[in-house]
């Protein structure tokens, strides 16, 4: 991988792991563009996956800081009860990844196919959420808070965005568009770190995941997708509160067509 390569791709996941159009989706193609596969494609997604986490802890900072600060009061209160919905959330994904590691990475590797069709998927979830208009809701239930975690679950297929379904799925529930966007972004960080756990334990063990990339590609494709990261993160939170995620879902729509098209 060359580092412009990794710069494009970085800038790529940075953009669009918050924007509701699958991150995972456009790296695939933008990698069968760049022709890059197989141990490099991997071990630059989780690198970049990792940056997004930190730029989610440099915007929403404020917020978790709230978090911990109400944790260590010792009892029951409404950052325990944001931090157990969190929890809740991430069981679905967590079953996901436990028995379904293989069959995923699999779906990684199958073509464009696959992203094509999630992408038009992705749309249709984003249009739906727009037009319907369900009651509102005060705050994020258990229930609610583990059914935007099945939705999590399933994105884990590229192409299907997993803002785009959080977010979209909660609002289908109700629930208030100016807290959506920040507990979807919040959610998924547990995960993405404990993966990043996992495969830094199988290289300590000697596994190659890296394949052949570069040391500076790597640190370039952190750093691309870390600041445009940053970036998104902000606008994301203000597109949702603002409700136009229906130009999302025609732009997802019109990739996923060309994709099925072209790919």
């Amino acid at each position: 991988m060359e580092w412009f390569e990794a710069l494009i791709l970085g800038l790529i996941q940075g953009l669009t792991e918050y924007l509701p159009v699958s991150s995972s989706g456009h790296l695939a193609i933008g990698s069968a563009l760049f022709g890059i596969e197989g141990e490099e494609n991997l071990a630059f997604t989780i690198v970049v996956h990792i940056a997004t986490v930190f730029s989610t802890l440099v915007v929403l900072w404020g917020e978790i800081a709230w978090i911990f600060k109400g944790l260590f009061k010792g009892r029951m209160n409404d950052e325990t009860r944001y931090v157990i919905n969190i929890v809740v959330s991430m069981i679905p994904v967590g079953i996901v990844g436990v028995f379904f590691k293989d069959e995923v990475e699999a779906i990684f590797g199958s073509g464009l196919l696959v992203v094509g069709c999630c992408l038009l998927l992705t749309a249709l979830l984003l249009t739906f959420s727009y037009y319907y208009k369900p009651r509102q809701k005060a705050s994020i239930s258990m229930r609610d808070a583990f059914i935007i975690g099945l939705a999590q679950a399933c994105a884990v297929l590229p192409g299907l965005s997993r803002s785009g379904s959080t977010i979209a799925t909660g609002l289908l529930l109700g629930n208030d568009k100016s807290k959506l966007a920040q507990f979807s972004f919040l959610m998924v960080m547990p995960p993405i770190l404990g993966q990043a756990l996992l495969d830094g334990i199988a290289l300590a063990q000697g596994e190659n995941i890296a394949g052949d990339i570069p040391a500076s590609s790597l640190l370039i494709g952190f750093i691309a997708a870390f600041v445009s990261g940053c970036l998104a993160c902000k606008w994301m939170i203000n597109i949702v509160k603002r409700g136009k995620l229906i130009y999302f879902a025609v732009y997802c729509a019109i990739v996923g067509l060309a994709t099925l098209i072209l790919g």
